[in-house]
């Protein structure tokens, strides 16, 4: 069934009230550089995985995030202003991450009303899906679990295993390789001592996917499933470019369980290269190109088995509440579970 992205510039937008229709929110809040690429990995994950539903997306803005004047302009004439939200009747609730600039969340220009967002979305949706930066801030803002710096970037893609049989995972193939590239970690205790629940985890990553239930089901991910095949590599060219302008330190690890055994030479032949000669012109020399060609999405399947499950609780309480005067309050206990499959049953795209 289609993805209809609701651009209208008016609170008289109509409201879609059909039982197959769900009506989601996207705040995204990633810098201009990826800002235009984010929304379309966003869009087109939903779109691949709305085959149950009809799903109304609306596009929301945070105006103290850092932007330059030509990218407001570009979103002013399909984003709303993040103010419209709260007067907004939304199911489900999509908020990205952004690029650490601060060393404390709540020093990061945006904190205020991302805090705002993290405290309405509790009485206010179905579910949320906190992403990365987000996943970070949503439970810090909501029980003050903070984050912790990695001493080398997770960085990669990672095989990702089911904590326990719960519906998110329901028929997914084993075991899941999810996108991870961050500088920062959640410990797990500390989220299971305040009653989050571990849905999937990495014995490289550690946590990939968590969850909570309070008024509305949250979901955390500290992963990418959206990602594009060819994103960790835009990244890790980004993180070289910076290398040779002496923005960092360390030369970039290469991307785990990426590239393939002979992309892995080119990307080392090219790095003897800028540590002999470091110079930002070196950067016009990297074999992007070469090495796009090789790249594949092996976890585009886990990411639409994910988003197709999420849009079937969104429609299941929306059912609920068309059907009953007093809804259901489901937690995760109370979806219908399915055996997790494994890698010989499917492959993953």
């Amino acid at each position: 069934m289609p993805l209809l992205i609701d651009t209208a510039q008016s609170r008289s937008a109509i409201d879609v009230h059909a039982a197959n229709c769900v009506t989601v929110g996207l705040i995204n809040n990633m810098p201009d550089a990826a800002l235009v690429a984010t929304e379309r990995q966003l869009i087109e994950l939903m779109r691949a995985s709305a085959d149950n539903c009809v799903v109304r997306l609306l596009l929301f803005s945070i105006p103290d995030v850092p932007r330059a004047d030509d990218t407001r302009l570009e979103l002013s004439g399909r984003y709303r202003d993040i103010a419209e939200l709260w007067s907004t009747r939304l199911d489900g609730l999509v908020v990205t991450g952004n690029e650490p600039r601060s060393k404390e969340l709540k020093d990061e220009p945006y904190w205020a009303a991302l805090a705002q967002v993290i405290d309405w979305s509790r009485d206010h949706t179905t579910s949320t899906i906190w992403s990365c930066l987000a996943a970070h801030a949503a439970v810090f803002q909501t029980d003050g679990i903070e984050r912790v710096p990695l001493a080398e970037k997770c960085f990669g893609v990672f095989e990702c295993e089911p904590v326990e049989t719960h519906p998110l995972t329901a028929d997914a193939v084993l075991p899941m390789r999810i996108p991870h590239s961050r500088c920062n970690d959640l410990p797990e205790q500390a989220l299971k001592d305040r009653g989050y629940r571990i849905i999937t985890r990495s014995a490289e990553a550690g946590v990939d996917m968590f969850a909570r239930h309070d008024k509305s089901f949250q979901l955390f991910l500290q992963g990418h499933p959206e990602y594009e095949a060819g994103t960790l590599l835009r990244e890790y060219r980004r993180d070289i470019a910076r290398y040779l302008r002496g923005e960092r330190e360390h030369y970039p690890a290469i991307p785990k369980g990426y590239f393939g055994s002979e992309a892995i030479g080119i990307v080392e032949a090219f790095r003897e290269g800028a540590l002999a000669d470091r110079r930002i012109e070196l950067i016009a020399d990297f074999p992007r190109r070469m090495l796009e060609e090789g790249l594949e999405n092996r976890w585009r399947r886990s990411a639409v088995d994910l988003y197709r499950n999420w849009f079937e609780l969104l429609k299941g309480r929306k059912a609920e509440r068309r059907s009953s005067a007093t809804p259901l309050r489901r937690v995760w206990r109370d979806w219908p579970t399915a055996r997790p499959r494994s890698a010989s049953a499917g492959s993953a795209t």
